[in-house]
């Protein structure tokens, strides 16, 4: 395996076809209710779009893009794109730690930029596309939480790491419970922004009156937000068909899923940038990713029951959790280290507060340093 330096470099041509094909969108009329009851509001799309035609710089964002070492190499046939970031070698004090950040759906490594600034001093910083996502190929078979969290236990091997911790949030996280089940012996703790929901089966004991209440609210959020998901699993060539040759379909997909899930005051832009957001959106366009993307939701039932994770865990929760209860984290995980709940901050927590995860992460893994 041979790590290449990678630079992105998006086509003028791929460009000027984004914009025509902005320049002749066609919405359609917006069902009766508030804005974002029915899914995306079309007002707000409409005017993102425009923005998104004319004035969005995406040689900027390129660029900015640019200024992170990002890199390829192939792993068991599959091109794994990934941004690695060294922390500066010191005489004395402890060494940097290596922190592999993990994504998930609808997102990629931009989640992350945010964090980079924030924690180089005292950590290596790996930050990989998941198969299927942007610059990273798909796998050749299914894509379960446990065969990514294998490429990333390579990946690590082959940057030099034996040990290393790992963050994860959304698919990110299960990626990182595989990663604590399959190779323990590599993770130095684990940090996740969803903790996985326990699997309560003969023997254990019942849910008490709060695992079952917030258990109960997720099913209910599931029955007016479930649609995307039901589709991605059942028939996501479907899907992609539609959003792989509309930039303005592509948009209204992913968009709806960050006002749904985020931490926000009604509007998106109170939360995240239109430049941060169009550069995610522009990224699944160009490499035409969002069919791959859904893999993991399509190849779902290929997962495995995750046993219980003896590995050291942090949880940092986002509002999506804000109910979760600390007991429940105890069925699923034997040594929980730090626990903070939620206070704000949403499904995209790296991007939405950086400084707070930030600082989650720095005393989390320097306790774990610390104790060896």
């Amino acid at each position: 395996m041979t790590v290449v330096p990678f630079s992105i470099e998006i086509p003028e041509d791929t460009l000027t076809d984004l914009r025509e094909r902005l320049a002749r969108a066609r919405l359609p009329r917006s069902t009766p209710g508030e804005p974002w009851s029915a899914g995306v509001d079309y007002g707000y799309l409409a005017e993102l779009a425009r923005y998104w035609g004319e004035e969005f710089d995406w040689r900027a964002q390129e660029a900015r893009l640019n200024s992170i070492p990002q890199y390829t190499t192939e792993i068991d046939g599959c091109r794994v794109h990934f941004l690695h970031v060294r922390a500066a070698r010191r005489a004395s004090g402890p060494a940097p730690v290596p922190l592999l950040l993990s994504h998930g759906w609808p997102s990629a490594f931009t989640e992350f930029l945010k964090l980079v600034p924030l924690l180089a001093d005292d950590f290596d910083l790996v930050i990989p596309s998941t198969p299927g996502f942007v610059f990273s190929d798909a796998l050749p078979g299914p894509h379960t939480r446990a065969a990514i969290a294998d490429v990333w236990a390579k990946l690590m091997t082959e940057l030099g790491y034996e040990k290393f911790g790992a963050y994860g949030g959304d698919i990110g996280a299960d990626i990182t419970n595989w990663l604590a089940i399959r190779h323990p012996e590599r993770l130095v703790g684990i940090h996740l922004l969803h903790p996985k929901m326990p699997t309560v089966g003969p023997g254990d004991p019942p849910l008490d009156a709060q695992e079952q209440a917030f258990m109960d609210s997720l099913k209910k959020f599931d029955e007016t937000d479930f649609g995307y998901s039901a589709m991605q699993e059942t028939r996501p060539d479907t899907a992609a068909a539609a959003l792989n040759d509309s930039p303005i379909g592509l948009a209204a997909w992913i968009l709806d899923k960050f006002h749904a899930w985020t931490d926000h005051d009604g509007s998106l832009e109170s939360r995240f940038s239109r430049d941060d957001l169009l550069t995610l959106v522009t990224l699944y366009w160009v490499t035409g990713c969002i069919g791959t993307s859904f893999r993991t939701y399509f190849d779902y039932h290929y997962n495995e029951p995750r046993p219980v994770i003896g590995v050291p865990l942090a949880a940092t929760l986002g509002i999506e959790d804000r109910d979760y209860p600390r007991q429940m984290a105890d069925r699923s995980y034997t040594d929980v280290r730090r626990w903070r709940a939620a206070t704000a901050g949403g499904h995209f927590l790296p991007l939405e507060e950086p400084e707070l995860l930030a600082g989650e992460l720095r005393a989390f893994f320097g306790e774990i340093s610390a104790k060896g």
